[in-house]
């Protein structure tokens, strides 16, 4: 697996299963092995963040600078083990964790507010004033909801804090709005 053109064995297939805690068959990691060479264009053995741009859809979303910190330079187990997140079979809990990181800017281990305030207002962006986006997530909402967990605006939020605050949240807004963090991988 140390070349980006080797073929996977059967004991490389199982490694990257087990280490993506079973959250795609064999077929799965065979066509995410397939799409991963694919954007390994210099036959590296890892992603760049040029290659990732290179996808469409990772390209255009709001959150795509975010998540290049957290994508430049994986391997391909690296590479399935992030996918992973995106599973049908991947728990609530491995998704927020991933929503915890996506948030978490300076990888500390703590999401602040003004990290929640910079989230909210990428997602946001060109849709609402720079005055609504302060209004809106600065001021009412956003301390509202910080208050009413037991948060101030100076608080900083471990990934249990984060879990207690937005979990229902989340959720609701993924459910509301018919959102699903998963990823169809393509089987040949």
């Amino acid at each position: 697996m140390g070349s980006a053109l080797s073929v996977l064995t059967q004991y490389d297939i199982e490694e990257v299963q087990e280490h993506c805690n079973h959250l795609f068959t064999q077929q799965e990691i065979v066509s995410l092995y397939k799409r991963f060479c694919q954007l390994d264009r210099n036959s590296k053995g890892f992603i760049s963040s040029d290659e990732f741009l290179s996808v469409p859809e990772f390209a255009m979303n709001p959150l795509s600078q975010r998540l290049l910190k957290m994508t430049d330079g994986l391997n391909f187990k690296d590479f399935v083990a992030f996918l992973s997140a995106f599973s049908a079979k991947a728990t609530v809990q491995q998704k927020i964790e991933l929503i915890f990181k996506v948030y978490d800017s300076d990888s500390n281990g703590k999401v602040t507010f003004k990290e929640i305030i910079e989230v909210l207002q990428d997602l946001s962006g060109a849709f609402i004033s720079d005055k609504q986006q302060e209004l809106f997530w600065g001021q009412e909402v956003l301390s509202q909801l910080l208050q009413e967990a037991g948060y101030t605006k100076e608080s900083s939020l471990m990934l249990d804090d984060f879990i207690k605050l937005w979990f229902d949240s989340l959720m609701q807004i993924l459910d509301h709005q018919g959102l699903k963090m998963e990823v169809e991988i393509p089987v040949e």
